[in-house]
């Protein structure tokens, strides 16, 4: 990976949030939460990564930005999978930013509220070829402001890959602040309104990722409870045993399929690449 100049320093904690963009769930600390768990341990955070670096498929050489890039787990995938590339997260959280940097040093990572759209630095103004933005937009008040504003970030041509839940909520969804969950219609009018240039808007999942989402509704009450995520913690007992077993029948999800509660879409900035 092409290791990119790094700012010094970090902002103060006591100027940022808990979310990429908008206010969170009243109560939820996302910075605690990525302190006590840096590295997802969940299969569904596996699986959807995997699904994201096939889609973007970047090849040596480009510049790829992970929106909302949490503590780091999509950058360490792509880091392994995509050797050769200049990687950029920008993320709200203060923590998210700071494990990130700790767990891809050659990565650079922007602490950034995309809702107040601050320029970018000179040096990343329309930085990306291949952008992501995985699991992000269903915790936004604004997500169409959100999608507008990135595009600071976003050189002509870029290829932008986003993941959204679908589905149900559960109630440990909302308890970390999902505003709605998508459908496959509702992601690609995101994406018009955003000015973006979509290519595909597809759900992906069927059947073991619905399964998957099915137990966390469930356990909705219990995850919030424990303090823990469906996508990350520990993985012990019986519910460690279960994760086990997802993580082996993720394999088997139908990619594209109508009945899929991960929807994704494919678009691009509107232009021409640049030449190299």
């Amino acid at each position: 990976m092409t290791t990119l100049p790094q700012r010094q320093g970090l902002p103060d904690a006591d100027d940022t949030a808990s979310t990429l963009s908008a206010p969170d769930a009243p109560g939820y600390d996302w910075d605690d939460h990525w302190q006590r768990y840096e590295q997802s341990q969940y299969p569904a955070v596996g699986w959807r990564a995997a699904l994201v670096g096939r889609l973007l498929a970047p090849q040596p050489g480009a510049r790829v930005i992970d929106i909302g890039s949490g503590p780091g787990d999509l950058a360490v995938a792509l880091e392994r999978q995509y050797p050769g590339i200049s990687l950029l997260g920008i993320e709200l959280s203060y923590e998210g930013v700071a494990i990130s940097r700790r767990r891809v040093p050659s990565a650079r990572f922007e602490q950034c509220d995309l809702i107040t759209a601050p320029a970018p630095p000179a040096e990343l103004r329309q930085f990306a070829d291949h952008a992501v933005c995985s699991e992000v937009i269903e915790h936004v008040d604004e997500p169409l402001i959100l999608l507008r504003n990135v595009q600071q970030w976003l050189a002509p041509g870029c290829r932008l890959v986003v993941t959204v839940p679908g589905g149900p909520m559960s109630a440990f969804d909302r308890h970390i602040g999902h505003r709605r969950h998508y459908s496959v219609s509702t992601l690609r009018s995101l994406l018009d309104q955003a000015g973006f240039e979509v290519e595909e808007v597809f759900a992906s999942g069927f059947p073991f990722f619905n399964l998957y989402r099915l137990a966390v509704i469930a356990r909705g009450r219990k995850l919030i409870e424990a303090g823990s995520s469906e996508e990350s913690g520990p993985s012990r007992g019986v519910a460690g045993a279960a994760m086990r077993v997802f993580r082996v029948l993720f394999r088997a999800n139908r990619t594209r399929s109508r009945l899929g509660w991960q929807i994704v879409g494919i678009a691009r900035v509107p232009g021409s690449p640049s030449a190299a």
